[in-house]
Order: structure tokens, then C-alpha cells, then sequence
């Protein structure tokens, strides 16, 4: 089976310094891909390539059958598929719960306002807010305020989720209910890459972790490789010093 995303080559340049040098990475279906690795290795950018919100100067992502980075690509309709979550919540804070969930269904799906208003009232319960949809995002906590994120990525019914350190900006006591909405996730078979500082959650959920440093992934593999027996010495490095 060809896998859901296939990355190959991938170059990214901000002026002169080069922060993605050559990535090579498929992602399976189903498949929760951790990418893991020190401040200023390329994770973050890697993720925002992958739906184009950077311009990669080289390389292809193959999903869905199309190379995304290809001239004359319908973006809004490969960003329907690829759902995002970022550190920050980006919600509106003039609406509800249920509004900024409803509101990619309304002008993005062109959905009438009753079937929006269904679908969104699923997604919120999915992630365990069906008794907050009336609040709006200031009413919320950091952790809420994150699964109405997701519930609103995961309305449009993506074929893969992209997750960019998805609990950085929490309270430590608010991470574990935006971790368990992951995990979650994982279990229903959803297709993930998750960029994330979460070591241990790391090697409890994921499938495959990829270590990058240097705008490079130094190894990948089974998450029993690489904080077990990890081959690179740089790999070895980074998990010392993230003492699981």
C-alpha cells in the first residue's frame, strides 16, 4: 500500500542558512509519526511544508496520488485534507466553542447551518467538550481552548493530522487531557505526525519516531529503537539528556 504522505528530497532555506537539508519520509496510513529532536533542528518547518504554509526550494510531498508542491495545485482543497494544530489555538474569541468549530464547515465545506451545527457538536463531543459548546474561548482553559482546535481540524474529515508541539503552551496539569485526545486518535487509526517535546508519550504512542538535528533526520524507527538502541551517536545524545 503507497503511503498516505511520501516526502522526498526536501529542501527548505531561510536566505542563506539551510534549515531542511534533503528530507526523505513516507508516512503510513494509519501510522502516528513522532518527530522528535532538539530547538532549531527543523521539525516545526518540516511540519509546515507538509501543507505548504512554507515553500520547500526542492524536493516533492506525494499525497493523495499528487505532488502538493506541484505549480497549479488546488491548495484549499489539499488543506482540507491535511488537518492542522498548531502551539497556539488561533480560535476567535468573539465565538463559541461550537461557532469556531462550525465555521470551516460553514464557508469551507459550504454547509447549510443545521448540518454544520451536527457535525460540529460531534467533533466537540469526540474530544470530550460537548458540555462547553455554548463557551467561548476565554471562558476556556489553555487544554479546552486546544481540543476545540482539534475538534475544528478534525470537522473537515482529514486523511492525515499534523500536530505542531500541540501541548507547548499549556500548564503543565492541563497536557494530559490535549495528550489523551491524541491518543484517542491513534486508536480510531487516524494518520498523524506529531512534532512534540513529550518524550515518554512519545515512546507510548507512537509508531515511529524521527530524530532530526541539523535540518536533518539522523534516525528513524520503532520507538524501542531510538530510546532503547539508538544507532546515532547524536540520537543517543538527545535522549540522555531528555532522561525519560
Amino acid at each position: 500500500m503507497a503511503p498516505v504522505m511520501s516526502i522526498s528530497g526536501l529542501r527548505l532555506s531561510y536566505g542563506a542558512t539551510e534549515v531542511l537539508s534533503g528530507i526523505d519520509l513516507d508516512v503510513a496510513e494509519g501510522e502516528a509519526t513522532f518527530v522528535i529532536g532538539p530547538s532549531g533542528s527543523g521539525k516545526s518547518s518540516l511540519l509546515r511544508c507538509c501543507n505548504r504554509l512554507e515553500e520547500p526550494g526542492a524536493g516533492h510531498i506525494q499525497f493523495e496520488g499528487q505532488d502538493i508542491l506541484a505549480s497549479g495545485i488546488d491548495l484549499n482543497q489539499i488543506r482540507r485534507r491535511i488537518g492542522m494544530v498548531f502551539q497556539s489555538f488561533n480560535l476567535y474569541p468573539h465565538m463559541t466553542a461550537l461557532g469556531n468549530v462550525r465555521l470551516a464547515l460553514r464557508h469551507v465545506l459550504k454547509l447549510p447551518r443545521d448540518k454544520a451545527d451536527a457535525l460540529a457538536k460531534t467533533q466537540l463531543d469526540r474530544v470530550g467538550l460537548s458540555e462547553h459548546m455554548s463557551q467561548y474561548p476565554a471562558q476556556l482553559s489553555g487544554g479546552q481552548q486546544q481540543r476545540v482546535a482539534i475538534a475544528r481540524a478534525l470537522a473537515l474529515e482529514p486523511r492525515i493530522m499534523l500536530f505542531d508541539e500541540p501541548t507547548s503552551a499549556l500548564d503543565p496539569e492541563l497536557v494530559g487531557e490535549v495528550l489523551g485526545v491524541l491518543s484517542e486518535l491513534k486508536r480510531d487509526g487516524m494518520t498523524m505526525i506529531v512534532v512534540s517535546h513529550e518524550m515518554r508519550f512519545a515512546q507510548n504512542a507512537a509508531d515511529k519516531v524521527v530524530f532530526m538535528s541539523d535540518g536533518q533526520i539522523v534516525e528513524e524507527g520503532p520507538p524501542a529503537q531510538i530510546f532503547d538502541a539508538p544507532q546515532a551517536q547524536r540520537t543517543r545524545d538527545f535522549v540522555a539528556q531528555a532522561a525519560l
